[in-house]
């Protein structure tokens, strides 16, 4: 299948930040059976993130306050040159910026780099004390953002959206008309908080922390199917999707290809393999030929 002009063998993709930025983790998922990686989200300088424990799981899925822990764009590039290193390596490299002049010069840095997209992660919850309101909670940062990044971006360019907007399809209209090629979403969902009950605290040190897994599918489909209506370019789905199923019902909701990350934590690597499998399965069975055949065709009662 096509996405945002690459061919690419499976609509699955690793989501970001769930097995960091080394390059042998990355390739062992498409081995196992993924289109597409994307790396966890870059920053300019390196980045330690918050103190542990910075990761719970309930009932319905994650927590975690991680802080966008990452090495720097630099080290995390030369990770991303040698993913290349093996046949049908395609790779969307994840970056985060204070300011639209950082996403420029990280922009500027994944150019001189093999990366296919370039991924602007406008929406984590898990530094909002640092950093105040994401980017993609307000409609003329997204704007900023995104025209300054197409404005030097020699590849197609994401924005990643929060389900935490108050109308995330307006947001991603406003992505659209700056120029973005592609929508990711959605990120986790939050603050949220888990609590020990003998301890009284928190379980994460952090205290709050966004959420994901299947708790937050349905809203996911919900939120995609309405970015679907409203804009013509492209969707990367993530949200809860754990089998060949999960990832069927994102598509048919809008999505052209489905990021799967907590579910990593929970089936392992061979969760890439399995998911298509299911999937194919799934189209055999009821007569889809194509992955394209499933994209937006819900039909509401």
């Amino acid at each position: 299948m096509i996405f945002l002009g690459k061919e690419i063998p499976s609509p699955l993709t690793l989501a970001s930040g769930i097995l960091g930025i080394s390059f042998s983790s990355l390739q062992r998922v498409i081995r196992d059976g993924a289109g597409m990686v994307t790396t966890k989200s870059l920053s300019l300088e390196p980045r330690v993130g918050h103190e542990g424990p910075v990761i719970a799981e309930f009932e319905g899925g994650l927590i975690n306050s991680v802080g966008l822990t990452n090495p720097g764009i630099q080290e995390g590039l030369k990770e991303v040159e040698k993913f290349y290193s093996i046949p049908d390596a395609v790779a969307i490299v994840s970056v985060f910026g204070a300011s639209s002049d950082e996403f420029v010069q990280l922009a500027l840095a994944v150019n001189q780099s093999k990366a296919d997209f370039l991924e602007l992660n406008l929406s984590c919850p898990n530094v909002e004390d640092e950093f105040k309101r994401p980017f993609a909670l307000v409609p003329e940062k997204i704007i900023e953002v995104v025209t300054a990044v197409k404005s030097v971006s020699k590849i197609p360019v994401l924005a990643k959206l929060s389900p935490n907007a108050n109308d995330i399809a307006l947001m991603a209209e406003h992505a659209e008309a700056s120029g973005a090629d592609g929508i990711t979403m959605i990120n986790t969902l939050g603050h949220g908080m888990v609590i020990d009950a003998i301890a009284r605290r928190p379980v994460l040190r952090n205290n709050i922390g966004g959420i994901s897994g299947p708790c937050i599918k349905p809203l996911a489909l919900k939120l995609i199917h309405d970015v679907y209506q409203r804009v013509k370019i492209p969707i990367l789905g993530t949200g809860g999707v754990s089998n060949g199923l999960d990832a069927i019902e994102m598509m048919m909701a809008g999505a052209t290809a489905v990021a799967i990350g907590t579910a990593v934590y929970d089936r392992g690597l061979d969760v890439f393999e399995s998911t298509r499998l299911e999937m194919e399965a799934f189209m055999e069975t009821h007569g889809y030929a194509e992955y394209s055949d499933l994209i937006g065709i819900l039909e509401l009662n």
